[in-house]
């Protein structure tokens, strides 16, 4: 091991002289490692210091492009949804679906429930029905301790909303649960979570240590942790579209009835073969998380909760289902989307104020409609391609540009390559051939 680049007390250091020992511990003492660093910090001093604050060891920002899909017809009102996302093709193709849904009634769009959970996981190693008793004896002394930390919530709308003890011996021995649901209104709601999950265990543990039925005999019990679920399939948000067969349009060869039947067909492997479910739904997340990340949530959380959800039934499954029913083509996509427009960086950060301001200010429950329209708009414009002129066409085309820079082309160089590939298959050794003609 190269104990030389072990460092103590580095969080302690000032923010020049972190740069400064990165710069001679890994780039061999290149101050150009330090300029990139700078070159990204905010013109602004005060906006800058309020960034680093953001997180620990804050160096300078990483920045990410931030696009508009407009036209976005959602339950009939009109909206330009802001998108966060390295990947080409992504904005476009959401941007497409959503003009081409616009003309055939929109996204339609529903709040399934808006439960979120978390759990106080414990060991008991004494009589079931002893611990069962004991929990529906206090059950209502619990649920009263806890009235001081929802007050605030449950002005807003939010609060607790049940409180159930559950057995998972069958899972491993000796293990329980408190199992807590709230409501959080338009917060994602975190810390007021896991703030009385932690207070239900410290009143729990007191009152059955100290409950007379259980003797010295037994070891009541031992907490292991209490924290919430970013498994959240009781908050549950649904997208759909639909419209006459014969209104798809046709596509080259195939007439609106052949894509129609060709879409479902996809639609049914990405739901029973998981090698294609997981890239089927990854499309679906580019959508999801990028309006996610536009507004200030969290997309990892929303991500593994939505994965765990397309494997509930034990099986990982696509998200999305299609149908063709009395000649209407149905598409719908549902989602559990533990989403705030309020708390976090919703307020700290400019750019996420800006983008929900562009969306009108929703609630969290509006925003979560908003998500789930840009996930199935995402994965129709996906399997449309998929099933037509193929992925890689239009994302191809939509790459030049990258390809282009990655070669240093010049400005003509560009230029003439965006003419060029309109009518040529754009790959990097045909980017690299055309760039090497042009010199």
């Amino acid at each position: 091991m190269d104990s030389s680049k072990l460092v103590n007390g580095f969080s302690k250091k000032t923010k020049a002289e972190k740069m400064e020992w990165l710069q001679q511990t890994y780039f061999q003492n290149q101050p150009a490692s330090v300029e990139v660093l700078k070159h990204y910090w905010n013109s602004d001093p005060q906006l800058q210091a309020k960034h680093e604050e953001f997180i620990e060891n804050t160096l300078t920002n990483f920045y990410m492009p931030l696009g508009i899909a407009p036209n976005f017809k959602i339950n009939d009102q009109i909206l330009a949804i802001p998108m966060v996302i390295e990947e080409s093709s992504v904005v476009a193709a959401a941007s497409k679906a959503a003009k081409f849904w616009a003309s055939r009634g929109g996204f339609k769009t529903r709040i399934l429930n808006n439960l979120k959970e978390g759990q106080v996981h414990f060991s008991y190693t004494g009589n079931p029905e002893k611990l069962q008793a004991f929990f529906k004896r206090n059950h209502s002394s619990f649920l009263e301790s806890l009235v001081p930390l929802a007050t605030r919530m449950e002005k807003r709308g939010g609060g607790i909303h049940a409180l159930v003890l559950k057995d998972k011996t069958h899972l491993i021995p000796n293990y329980y649960q408190l199992h807590l649901q709230f409501k959080t209104a338009d917060a994602m709601g975190a810390n007021f979570i896991n703030s009385c999950l932690e207070h239900l265990a410290n009143e729990f543990e007191e009152q059955i240590t100290n409950a007379p039925e259980f003797d010295s005999l037994e070891t009541p019990i031992k907490i292991f942790m209490s924290i919430l679920s970013n498994y959240v399939p009781e908050c549950l948000v649904e997208a759909r579209v639909e419209c006459a067969v014969k209104d798809l349009g046709t596509y080259g060869d195939l007439d609106a009835a052949a894509f129609a039947q060709k879409f479902v067909e996809a639609i049914e492997i990405a739901t029973e073969e998981p090698y294609r479910a997981v890239t089927h739904n990854k499309g679906i997340m580019n959508g999801i998380d990028s309006v996610v990340l536009a507004t200030g949530n969290d997309f990892r959380a929303v991500e593994a909760g939505v994965h765990a959800f397309a494997a509930r039934d034990g099986k990982y499954r696509s998200l999305s289902e299609a149908s063709i029913e009395n000649d209407t083509f149905h598409f719908r996509l549902q989602v559990p989307l533990a989403l705030g427009t309020v708390g976090g960086l919703t307020k700290l950060h400019p750019l996420v104020r800006w983008c929900l301001e562009l969306l009108g200010n929703p609630g969290a429950e509006q925003l979560m409609q908003i998500v789930a329209a840009a996930g199935l708009a995402q994965n129709f414009a996906a399997v449309q391609s998929l099933v037509t002129t193929g992925i890689q066409k239009g994302h191809m085309k939509m790459h030049l540009l990258n390809l282009l820079n990655q070669k240093e082309a010049t400005a003509p160089q560009k230029e003439a390559a965006l003419e060029y590939f309109k009518t040529h298959v754009v790959s990097a050794a045909s980017v690299e051939e055309f760039l090497k003609s042009e010199q």
